[in-house]
């Protein structure tokens, strides 16, 4: 139990940042838009990478020191690039913001950009790959057990953050909202992207 509660609240602890990938779970969620993919596909994601960390892979990644640099320069790419679409869209008209009036997009395009939030996004390796990998080691016997919980706390936060969302829609029924919403995620992304190129 020891080993499941370390990992469960490392996992938790780390995650709980706002960044690219809670920030589009989040706007998923207000929007209502394909909530219960978007959860599964973070989480499950998330426990691919802690798989990894906890057997080990991440010294494979260690001896591949060219794999932080590209993933650096992709991930900065995509968030610049998804960060000027949310500030363009909180520049567009105050309709177009209204939950009501949002075209949906379809579920593949959608995944599609939740993938590259996430496996785009050198910190979520240096997260759940390096940092809970490494400190699995602390539980040499019960590294399963620990990656168990790590992964737990993934699942609970995503679903959390996905549904919990809906209880935001009544401030949200304002566009004035919205707009705030976008502008702040376009800077998210911004800032990390910076925070990723000058690192």
């Amino acid at each position: 139990m020891e080993a499941f509660l370390a990992g469960f609240t490392l996992s938790f602890s780390l995650i709980l940042a706002i960044g690219s990938q809670n920030a589009f779970v989040l706007r998923q969620g207000l929007r209502r838009e394909h909530v219960f993919w978007i959860c599964l596909t973070c989480a499950v994601s998330d426990a691919v990478l802690i798989a990894f960390g906890v057997s080990g892979f991440s010294l494979i990644i260690g001896k591949l020191p060219w794999v932080e640099s590209v993933m650096r320069y992709a991930g900065s790419a995509f968030l610049i690039g998804y960060g000027a679409k949310s500030i363009w869209t909180a520049c567009k008209s105050v309709g177009s913001l209204v939950p009501s009036e949002v075209v949906t997009k379809s579920l593949i395009a959608t995944l599609g950009t939740c993938l590259a939030l996430t496996w785009l996004n050198p910190h979520v390796y240096l997260d759940t790959v390096f940092l809970i990998g490494s400190i699995s080691t602390g539980f040499p016997n019960q590294k399963v057990v620990f990656g168990l919980g790590a992964t737990l706390a993934s699942l609970v936060f995503f679903f959390s953050l996905g549904y919990g969302a809906s209880l935001l829609r009544p401030l949200f029924a304002k566009p004035s909202a919205w707009r705030v919403l976008e502008i702040g995620i376009g800077i998210t992304m911004w800032a990390i992207a910076a925070k990723l190129l000058l690192a």
